[in-house]
């Protein structure tokens, strides 16, 4: 199986994190989205222990929100003890209303609002990780006028590219993200960031990008970003406190990924700081990185009920279900490759299938040429494997299609985390 927390018994029968997944379809219901906490909590017991063993106390895991946002994946991660990445004031509302600390939200993102910065500078929001100049002098401004001195890392753009989907790749010179190395726009950025009152220039960030399997790139962005430390306390005497590497470790969606070896990835990152670190004469910073896909991805599992099976002699076959790409829209937004398993037998004989939605849309293919069993009917329950991350937080209400329920599975039992929509919820803001 893609994952050790998906087995067979021996009558057939799909099971996740121990529970058989026909017999929480029929307790909850389809389109379902299950989610294994024991999965969740040991992939980041993963990070925070690796940190504990490279850097003692001197670093922080940030669990990168915008995988999976709701409040019970934020009391989990606070529980474990990991600070959070927030992309937006609904993800640091979201937090705070399940009781996560202010003071170790990291708010990030390359288009924050007046309003954004007013309402993460009066919710105390611990850290910003400034995006642009223009961010940072609204920020400036807002922070004189409540009176305090806000924290801030500045996202500077390194220029390194982790050759993954394009449009997950955010450390080229010419993305969308932060201020460039090359151009010598970031070492104005700083130098302007240092200038205001209102403002503890921490350290710097930098990301590379998403489900990334390279080897180095990580180390690169290393090499990169210690020389830029060096060059500003030449420069400026500005001794970086903190250095934030971003997230991106890539998870195995099919069999074709590699697995990788997490802690031994963070061991040599380390390695390479340190020894970046005392090569330039620069007081090792505080260490964080963002993990969100490879603490959520591979705790999650989409459930389907088949609503037809539709045969073209000689062309295609499809198994069309009761979900759609309101509920996974990232094959059709990036090609994103995905294990989809028969969750109710698995037979001797095999057709290949395009595994659709129910969308109107042509284009709406959860995957397609995926190995079914060939007398695939109406009512069979499908699965596919992976999807913790980016599918509830991408989900949408097209075709006004209800979102499905997020439940959560342990030793014990399970428990809703987030309840169905209903067509009522559909009309709740309508005027």
């Amino acid at each position: 199986m893609i994952s050790d927390n998906i087995r067979r018994r021996a009558d057939g029968v799909l099971t996740f994190a121990g529970h058989s997944v026909p017999a929480l379809a029929e307790q909850y219901g389809t389109p379902l989205y299950l989610m294994d906490e024991a999965r969740i909590r040991r992939n980041c017991r993963i990070y925070l222990d690796t940190f504990r063993e490279c850097f003692g106390t001197q670093a922080l895991p940030l669990f990168a929100g915008k995988a999976a946002s709701y409040k019970q994946i934020y009391r989990i991660v606070n529980e474990e003890g990991m600070g959070i990445d927030a992309v937006s004031v609904g993800e640091i509302h979201t937090a705070l209303q399940a009781g996560f600390p202010a003071d170790r939200i990291f708010f990030h993102g390359d288009g924050k609002t007046d309003a954004d910065i007013r309402y993460a500078v009066t919710h105390r929001v611990g850290y910003f990780i400034v995006d642009n100049p223009e961010e940072l002098q609204q920020l400036a401004e807002e922070a004189a006028l409540q009176g305090i001195v806000q924290k801030v890392l500045l996202r500077i753009t390194p220029g390194i590219d982790p050759h993954t989907y394009k449009a997950l790749t955010t450390g080229i010179v010419d993305v969308k993200f932060g201020v460039p190395l090359e151009t010598g726009q970031a070492l104005a950025f700083v130098h302007r960031a240092l200038s205001y009152p209102s403002l503890s220039v921490l350290g710097l960030h930098c990301h590379i990008g998403s489900q990334v399997f390279d080897e180095s790139v990580f180390e690169d962005s290393v090499d990169v970003m210690t020389g830029f430390m060096a060059k500003l306390k030449e420069d400026f005497g500005f001794e970086t406190k903190m250095l934030n590497v971003g997230g991106g470790y890539g998870v195995r969606y099919v069999d074709t990924d590699k697995q990788i070896d997490i802690p031994a990835r963070i061991r040599r990152v380390a390695g390479r700081l340190k020894a970046r670190a005392e090569e330039l004469g620069l007081a090792l910073p505080f260490f964080l990185m963002e993990p969100g896909r490879s603490i959520v991805a591979d705790a999650g599992m989409t459930v389907y009920t088949v609503s037809s099976v539709k045969r073209i002699p000689g062309y295609k076959y499809y198994v069309v279900v009761d979900g759609s790409m309101a509920d996974n829209p990232r094959y059709c937004l990036y090609g994103a490759q995905y294990t989809v398993l028969h969750a109710d037998r698995e037979p001797e004989l095999y057709a290949v299938y395009d595994l659709a939605g129910r969308c109107c849309e042509s284009g709406d293919i959860i995957q397609p040429a995926v190995k079914l069993p060939e007398d695939t009917r109406r009512g069979d329950h499908i699965a596919v494997c992976t999807t913790g991350a980016y599918n509830y937080s991408m989900a949408s209400n097209y075709n006004r299609l209800a979102r499905p329920p997020v439940v959560m599975l342990t030793a014990e039992g399970s428990y809703l985390a987030v309840r169905r929509e209903t067509i009522e919820d559909l009309c709740a803001l309508d005027l």
